[in-house]
C-alpha cells in the first residue's frame, strides 16, 4: 500500500507542476487560445 500511496502523490505533484507551467506561459504573454491548443494536442493528460 505504501508504494501505491507514493505513486498517487507523485502523480498529483506532476499535475501541479504542469499546471504551474501553463500559468507561467500565460504570464509570459502567450494567449489562452494558444495554451488550449497546446493542451489539446498533448492529449488532455
Amino acid at each position: 500500500m505504501d508504494a501505491t500511496n507514493s505513486i498517487m502523490k507523485l502523480t498529483k505533484r506532476i499535475k501541479e507542476v504542469g499546471a504551474l507551467g501553463y500559468m507561467l506561459l500565460w504570464l509570459l504573454g502567450i494567449p489562452i487560445p494558444i495554451l488550449l491548443v497546446i493542451f489539446l494536442l498533448r492529449g488532455c493528460s
